[in-house]
């Protein structure tokens, strides 16, 4: 997956915290570029004001309705073959195998991803990236840096979505045109989370007395969770944790 949806989930779920400050990093973040950093910050949030946020809201309810649920099934599934590539290179067989019969039961019998089947089945999926796979074989986090419109990221994970983007096997096996509506289908389930989650994404992107040093440690705090590199005492966010429950 790329950092784009992720930055959106770790800001979907960030006021979990309530409106507590968030615990300090073990590990500080190593920012060399933060005035360069936070002037892309400031264009992404004019970015989000005039056109993300916008959009995310042109479609009033339907990222609530079965529509946009089938929307985020299908590119969650067009997902799952970098996914299958990135648990191989890591030497998670089991995973990778695992992901593997979810994407074939969800391109089957979930009619293309449109359904999730698989779910219901215990094969709930298993996300990764090639900055994952970095970190597996031992590279380091790296400086932060604020990419345009993508978001937070760090060197090696910046490093891991442009090779994602070479290994990924949907963008070679399927043609064109499918290969660009599998695009829009992607980019329409990010502006579906962006919906979702608008409320705490305003508050955290718009309103936060230092949005961008709130976004660095929300974004350096989960995805050190999610990589097993931060201590689990409670107090760290879990980006893919149902905020629901359900």
């Amino acid at each position: 997956m790329t950092c784009f949806p992720r930055t959106l989930s770790i800001l979907g779920v960030a006021l979990l915290t309530a409106c507590a400050a968030p615990p300090p990093l073990a590990v500080p973040a190593n920012d060399p570029y933060e005035p360069a950093n936070r002037r892309t910050h400031g264009f992404n949030q004019a970015v989000d004001r005039a056109v993300l946020a916008p959009l995310s809201g042109a479609g009033g309810g339907i990222w609530a309705s079965p529509v946009g649920e089938g929307i985020g099934n299908v590119a969650g599934n067009l997902s799952m073959p970098a996914a299958i590539v990135n648990k191989t290179l890591q030497g998670r067989v089991e995973d990778a195998v695992h992901n593997s019969w979810r994407f074939a039961i969800n391109s089957t019998i979930g009619i293309g991803g449109l359904f999730d089947p698989a779910s219901a089945l215990g094969l709930t999926p298993r996300g990764t990236d090639f900055g994952a796979t970095l970190h597996r074989w031992g590279a380091g986090e790296g400086a932060f840096v604020m990419l345009p419109v993508v978001g937070p990221s760090t060197e090696r994970d910046t490093l891991g979505m442009a090779v994602d983007l070479v290994i990924d096997p949907v963008g070679h096996i399927l043609p064109v045109p499918e290969r660009h509506w599998a695009r829009g289908l992607r980019l329409a389930s990010r502006l579906g989370d962006r919906a979702r989650f608008s409320n705490s994404v305003d508050s955290i992107l718009h309103e936060s007395a230092d949005s961008y040093a709130q976004t660095r440690l929300i974004y350096l705090q989960s995805r050190r969770y999610e990589l097993g590199q931060e201590a689990t005492d409670g107090a760290f966010i879990d980006p893919y944790e149902d905020p629901y429950g359900d």
